[in-house]
């Protein structure tokens, strides 16, 4: 039965981030409606890895990172679960000298946006953790990151945002978006229209063609993170791991299963559908085993993919439209979205209600790809 909607703000798109959107809003009392062509965390959002970590990103997504930490260490008070968050600590390897150097500089720099990590060399590393294996060049360690469960979490914030009184529609594939005398005009499948005065687009993979109904182009890459998960096995791999360079991640959960993660998948975004490669599998499995050596028999119980957006640049755009006023977009955050969401929803709020945010977006924007043709690596 279709239905004609009005509501302040409209968020298109049901992974963490738009939950988080929705989230922040209703606590602010402000009546908004989030669509989602499935159901919520069904992508991304859901099937991640699960990392909570400030180690290694983009330094322009530090003061986000550090408003999301404090955020992820009161979920409990925030959606009424902690979402089995572990601050573990992320323990961040290099294979030789350069991918040291690089962690050293990255500490370095990092430092003065109060993130602190600790630099091993490769006889403080085996001391520390006797399991890993020989041949590492060192590491660096940040003892206040850690890891969550991602089948919690937008479950978390989903129903969270409901109970303040967000309206949630899943199932309702978004087939038109246009400018309407109030704002905007969203038509969902089946003939369901909203009249929104602000659209907010999360949707992940779709962002781009979500922008590009309203005008606007901006890239997009999709990707598809390959995962899969042990058996459970002895608990022994308290933190987070994962390398200085291109490789693999892994943790494990008290329970004892290892969750591992390294290259990608396949996807088709026509089809909303993806799958894990066993060529990549493989792969993976190897490194881990090399990083590793007790995992070598380990056995696999389960692998997937989940299907993800990716900027040319590996950063999320986060921000106001540079073309279209009261469109607001969070999308592409190529793989490492899951720990920044909760910042990214409640800043979002904060521009579309106060105009201004005290968290900086700088160099997040959607404006950095109107100057210049984005390529991908």
């Amino acid at each position: 039965m279709s239905e004609r909607l009005a509501t302040e703000v409209c968020i298109v798109g049901g992974g963490l981030v738009g939950c988080a959107t929705a989230l922040a809003l209703a606590r602010r009392r402000t009546p908004c409606v989030l669509v989602e062509r499935e159901r919520c965390g069904t992508h991304a959002s859901g099937v991640n890895y699960g990392g909570v970590r400030r180690q290694g990103r983009a330094l322009e997504e530090l003061p986000l990172a550090a408003r999301a930490r404090r955020m992820w260490g009161r979920l409990a008070v925030l959606v009424g679960h902690d979402s089995e968050f572990r601050p573990t600590g992320h323990l961040r390897l290099a294979r030789d000298a350069a991918e040291l150097a690089a962690l050293e500089q990255w500490a370095a720099e990092a430092a003065r946006l109060d993130v602190r990590c600790e630099i091993l060399g490769p006889h403080a590393l085996a001391a520390r953790w006797p399991w890993l294996g020989s041949g590492l060049a060192g590491g660096s360690f940040c003892a206040d990151d850690g890891q969550a469960n991602p089948r919690l979490t937008t479950l978390l914030f989903a129903r969270a945002a409901r109970e303040q009184g967000a309206r949630i529609l899943e199932q309702k594939p978004v087939t038109a978006v246009e400018r309407s005398r109030r704002g905007f005009r969203v038509v969902i499948q089946g003939g369901s229209e909203i009249q929104t005065r602000v659209l907010v687009n999360t949707a992940g993979a779709w962002g781009p063609a979500i922008a590009a109904l309203l005008g606007e182009e901006l890239p997009g890459e999709v990707i598809a993170p390959n995962m899969l998960v042990s058996e459970p096995l002895p608990y022994r791999i308290e933190p987070n791991l994962g390398m200085a360079g291109p490789g693999i991640y892994l943790r494990q959960v008290p329970t004892g299963s290892v969750i591992f993660g390294g290259g990608r998948g396949a996807a088709d975004l026509a089809k909303a559908r993806c799958r894990p490669l066993f060529s990549t599998t493989l792969a993976t499995l190897a490194e881990a085993r090399r990083i590793v050596p007790g995992l070598a028999s380990a056995t696999i119980i389960r692998s997937w993919a989940g299907i993800e957006g990716r900027m040319p640049d590996d950063r999320p755009v986060i921000g106001p439209s540079a073309r279209v006023p009261g469109l607001f977009h969070a999308f592409g955050f190529s793989g490492h979205g899951f720990m920044l969401a909760p910042a990214v929803g409640a800043v979002l709020a904060e521009l579309i209600l106060d105009g201004h945010s005290s968290t900086s977006l700088a160099g997040l924007g959607p404006a950095r790809f109107a100057q210049r043709p984005a390529a991908f690596a």
